[in-house]
């Protein structure tokens, strides 16, 4: 089962599983025994975290933005012409695949109920067909 939760929420070993961090920064202070994984790269870019905390892109425009980051090839699938990353979409397999066999918690910052989350969107783009 994949899950979403705060960083912050108490820990459930049995409910959370694999727990993974998917945040660009990993918070002053944070704890490492508060998750397994850190995955910097599934977290939004520094520069879309930019724009929303000041508010300058809706909320739409944020998950619009955050899912074309996840698909962005990178600098490698250049130098590759058969197989190619797609961004971020073999970690993402990875991530469903295990989902399947085990509970695994995605999770960042915000707040346990902000609905806004990028955890919440990455988990409806893993849950998808399109990874």
């Amino acid at each position: 089962m994949l899950r979403t939760k705060s960083v912050y929420s108490p820990i459930e070993p049995k409910e959370d599983g694999l727990r993974i961090l998917v945040t660009r920064f990993r918070g002053r202070g944070m704890r490492s025994s508060r998750y397994h994984v850190w995955m910097a790269n599934l977290g939004p870019s520094e520069q879309l975290l930019r724009k929303a905390v000041a508010g300058r892109i809706t909320q739409e425009e944020f998950a619009a933005e955050y899912r074309t980051e996840i698909f962005a090839d990178g600098p490698i699938d250049s130098r590759n012409q058969t197989i190619k990353n797609h961004g971020q979409k073999f970690t993402l397999r990875l991530i469903k695949k295990l989902a399947r066999q085990q509970n695994v918690t995605l999770m960042c910052h915000c707040d346990e109920d902000y609905k806004g989350c990028h955890r919440h969107i990455l988990r409806r783009v893993i849950l998808s067909g399109k990874v």
